[in-house]
Parts: structure tokens; sequence; C-alpha cells
């Protein structure tokens, strides 16, 4: 397990799929630090950030950003996460603080936390307006829904693996992923050693747990598939917020609304959905100051 949350990703020398892993231990533990957490919360959190991550990380050019956003009608709200075109992450849901009880054999319930819903992922390629997509949530499990997403939109046969290993003084041991596509025009026989060789794999988090790095992980799931690695680099967690962005937000409010609140003499606090920060406004009786 590295101390720096990575991203790295091969190529089987046929061309005919490629696998992404992401690490993204560091980042989960990070983002459990600013906030109270249950550890449902955070399994279901790690699971997006990390899918989002290489989501992210597969964008053709450096400007492109990723949303993946989950919309369940579960206790857990709404989950946001976005990452830029390096895998660098950044996330957010409703409800932090969501505990359900564990599933049958001490599996965190993700699914029952998300429930039913949609799976929107939005792309902004620098147009006018974002690329969205909207697919229906098949199980709340997020690995599913990522994959059903690619079969659905991009029709692009896709294996999506993640996991969050919880230890039981609430810290974050694991947080991982893998995704696994078929490039176009690839050949017919991959298929069934890639299937036999999924069949055999433990889960990301033990493979991650026992110490597993990404060679290792590619070696497993790529078993007697030549392939050739591409490109490793770290990733972080990393906010874009500033009091320049909160304050343009405020101002655009309507007219009544501002002078509303300015006229409450009040100090006006607002909070980072995705980094906790607070940026404090004053005002003047008349409108919001900078």
């Amino acid at each position: 397990m590295s101390d720096n949350s990575y991203i790295s990703s091969c190529v089987t020398r046929d061309g005919s799929a490629r696998l992404i892993f992401a690490d993204t231990t560091s980042v989960m533990r990070y983002r459990s630090s600013l906030e109270p957490m249950s550890d449902t919360a955070m399994a279901v959190m790690g699971r997006t950030l990390t899918a989002a991550s290489i989501m992210g990380s597969m964008g053709k050019t450096s400007e492109e950003k990723l949303t993946l956003q989950i919309r369940g009608d579960g206790p857990a709200g709404n989950i946001t996460a976005v990452s830029d075109s390096y895998g660098n992450v950044r996330a957010c849901m409703d409800d932090p603080t969501v505990d359900l009880p564990a599933r049958q054999g001490g599996k965190i319930d993700v699914g029952g936390a998300v429930g039913s819903g949609s799976l929107i992922v939005m792309k902004d390629l620098g147009l006018k307006e974002p690329y969205t997509a909207v697919c229906e949530l098949v199980s709340g499990e997020i690995a599913e829904d990522v994959t059903s997403y690619y079969a659905r939109s991009e029709q692009t046969p896709t294996v999506c693996a993640l996991g969050v290993r919880i230890e039981p003084d609430m810290s974050v041991s694991v947080c991982a992923g893998f995704m696994l596509q078929l490039l176009p025009f690839y050949d017919e026989g991959i298929i069934d050693l890639i299937e036999k060789n999924l069949k055999d794999i433990p889960s990301v988090t033990d493979m991650v747990f026992s110490g597993m790095d990404d060679t290792a992980v590619f070696d497993t799931i790529l078993k007697d598939i030549p392939y050739d690695p591409l490109e490793r680099h770290d990733i972080e967690y990393r906010c874009n917020c500033s009091r320049e962005r909160y304050h343009t937000a405020l101002m655009s409010l309507g007219e009544d609304e501002i002078r509303s609140l300015a006229e409450a003499g009040e100090p006006i606090e607002t909070v980072c959905s995705f980094c906790r920060k607070k940026y404090v406004f004053e005002t003047d009786g008349k409108t919001i100051l900078d």
C-alpha cells in the first residue's frame, strides 16, 4: 500500500483492453478527517470518489473535468465527486453521518444507504455546455452502477471494482478500485481469459490490504495476457473553492434576497461542501461586502 494515493494504467499488448487501477487510501483518509463520518458514509464516499478519479483520468485533454453524481432515495442523499483529468478529486454527500446495520457477512450496506435513483456523469470538455448522461442505478453499490453506465451510455464493455476497508477504530485502511475496459476492435479470444482471471481474484480491498501494488494487481487481473504499463502518477484531494467564488455566488442572488441578507446586519457565513472551509462576509445594511 502506497503512502500517497496514485493512479496507474496499462494496455494489453494486442490493444484489446486497458486497465486502470487507483489506490485512493490517503485521499479518503484526508476526506474523512474534514468532518465526522460514519463507516457507512465513508464506504459510500470512498467508492464514489475512487470511481470519479478513475473516470476523470480517462479524459482526452488536460482541461477536462468529470463530475460523478449519485442521486438516490436512500438516507445518504446525493453524493457528488469531481475529478480533473489527472485523477485529483474532491467529494461531498448530503448526510456524512448516515449509519446502517451491516449486511449479512458483515459487509457495509452501501446499496441500502444509496437506494434507488440515478447515476449522472457530466463531462466538462471546455464547450458551452457539458456532456451529460443519466442512467438508472442498478444496485446502489456504485461499481455495478458505473459498469452499467458504460454499457448503456458509451457502449463500452467494462468491469469496475471499488472497495473501502474501515477498521474498528473508524480509520480507513484501504480505499481502491480498478476499471477494465475492452477497446474497439478487441480480440474475441481475450474475453475468456479475462473472465477466467476475474473469477479467481480476491477483492480489490483484499489485494491492496495484502500489500499488492499496481504491478501486482495488473499481473493478477491480466494473468497470461501480455500487457504494457502506461502512466503512473500521484493523485490528491483537491478543492478549488475560494473566497472570490463564494462572493460571486452570493452576488448572483436576486436583488431582493441580497438586500434582505444585508439588512439583517449579521455576517454571512458560507461553508464549502467539499473541504468544509468557511468564508465569512460582512454586510453594510445594503449589500454584501467583498
